[in-house]
């Protein structure tokens, strides 16, 4: 069977995409749920494109994006309600996630082959600050993911808003020179659990806001200004 560039199969992960998305399905094409901006992935890349984005739960953050970005693929524009795009969903879309958050369960795993390129936190594990280097095959993980295709990342590496955006992602945009496009996400933190799959509210509204791809005068930039620059833009 053919396998990607991580050694998975693609048969396989293209089965977990599609039955998450329909186990899913039923909550982001109700009419709480708006899209804003899907336009703006026609006619992107293949590859080497990195979405930044606010971070308010664990698992439908990346969830909410697996719908709109694979409904846009198939030429659809801020709905997801036809779950046709889920027959044949994107294989090549990826998202960033550690490997304290992912290891936990059955499910997370499970979620882990539907795409995670998984990272060790060098500031963070089991909530308690650390100081340590960062493995040398995770920026080579994010570079192969990115040059087979689209790749997910929130530049602050947890749901807290008061901590501040890491350099990482700034490394990420320096070094592979990716097409950049933000996300805004609202209202997640209101309708789903933070870290976990239950869904807490079924009234709220819920939003994901997807803008113009960054200027490429970004790569130019040294690694002080570009995180400065993801902190407005995730703000």
């Amino acid at each position: 069977m053919k396998k990607n560039i991580f050694g998975q199969t693609i048969l396989l992960k293209r089965f977990i995409i599609g039955i998450v998305g329909l186990i899913t399905h039923k909550t982001f094409r109700s009419k709480r749920f708006s899209i804003i901006g899907s336009k703006f992935l026609n006619n992107i890349p293949h590859e080497n494109v990195l979405f930044i984005s606010n971070h308010q739960t664990y698992f439908y953050d990346v969830i909410a994006m697996l719908h709109v970005f694979n409904s846009s693929a198939k030429g659809r524009v801020d709905t997801v309600k036809k779950p046709r795009y889920l027959v044949n969903p994107k294989t090549n879309l990826y998202y960033i996630a550690s490997f304290e958050t992912m290891k936990k369960s059955f499910i997370t795993k499970l979620l882990t082959y539907a795409g995670a390129v998984l990272i060790q936190r060098s500031w963070r594990e089991s909530g308690e600050d650390k100081n340590r280097d960062i493995r040398t095959e995770d920026p080579n993980n994010i570079k192969l993911a990115l040059k087979d295709g689209w790749v997910i990342t929130f530049p602050r590496g947890t749901t807290d808003n008061t901590k501040p955006v890491r350099k990482g992602t700034a490394h990420i945009i320096k070094d592979n020179k990716p097409l950049v496009i933000p996300v805004k996400i609202s209202g997640f933190s209101d309708v789903f659990q933070r870290n976990g799959l239950k869904i807490l509210n079924y009234k709220s509204p819920f939003s994901m806001e997807i803008g113009r791809p960054l200027p490429k005068s970004i790569y130019s930039k040294s690694i002080d200004e570009i995180t400065s620059d993801l902190e407005k833009i995730i703000d």
